[in-house]
């Protein structure tokens, strides 16, 4: 929790990279913890690795589909799908597997 909270701090000075990698150390540490998916999903696309958001969210909502997460679920579902239209949009439609 205090990596997300960190994260968070970063992320609102934009110092992105910084976040990212609390982010990613909170996920090593716990791979369950759902809001860490869906914030490292919001930071990636801020730094335009939209790629790498779409994976974060797809991972999160599968992990909070385990976790019977269904708020974090939904909110997650909804950043995917604008990502993924706002790429269709400007016909960059790739979908990492």
């Amino acid at each position: 929790m205090l990596r997300l909270t960190l994260a968070r701090l970063l992320a609102q000075n934009g110092q992105w990279d910084a976040a990212a990698e609390h982010l990613q150390s909170a996920l090593a540490q716990n791979p369950a913890y759902t809001a860490a998916w869906k914030e490292l999903g919001q930071v990636r696309q801020a730094m335009g690795q939209n790629d790498i958001a779409l994976a974060a969210w797809q991972k999160g909502v599968e992990v909070a589909r385990s976790n019977g997460d269904k708020q974090a679920e939904k909110e997650m579902a909804v950043f995917l799908r604008r990502l993924l239209r706002a790429q269709e949009e400007r016909g960059q439609s790739q979908v990492p597997e």
